[in-house]
């Protein structure tokens, strides 16, 4: 099942020509990867403070197809392709109205916050995942 949510595209995350530009959309991606975990049952600030299980991004393949402008709303669509032992494989889709701007291939890692290693997925963690797995995504 996708993950589908909402952010405008702000004064900051646009050049001085108002066009969006990649850093704005890459802060926009990890806020609605933390928001789309959450969803999933799995907040961020409770795997970070209390379990010191990170989620930093290994890999991460961004097609860019048509310009955003200030003050438009982009809507995304994350889905969860592919959940490995430590690793989950997403596909972001981004559009404005019927029209797409950028797609990306994101590949997260747990990894403790103590020895910097990748580590599984805590079993309710996985789950929370599992439950949102598509494995249609062509």
């Amino acid at each position: 099942m996708a993950f589908e949510t909402s952010r405008p595209l702000g004064f900051g995350d646009c050049d001085p020509a108002g066009i969006a530009f990649f850093p704005g959309y890459m802060r926009l991606l990890v806020s609605v990867t933390e928001e789309m975990f959450a969803a999933f049952g799995v907040p961020w600030p409770a795997m970070i403070r209390e379990r010191r299980t990170g989620v930093p991004t290994v890999k991460l393949d961004v097609d860019f197809t048509a310009p955003a402008f200030h003050g438009d709303r982009l809507d995304f669509r994350v889905v969860l392709t592919a959940l490995g032992r430590a690793s989950a494989d997403l596909r972001h889709t981004v559009k404005v109205g019927d029209r797409q701007v950028w797609t990306a291939r994101q590949v997260l890692v747990a990894t403790s916050l103590d020895t910097h290693r990748a580590l599984p997925w805590p079993d309710d963690v996985r789950a929370g995942l599992a439950a949102h797995l598509e494995t249609n995504h062509a």
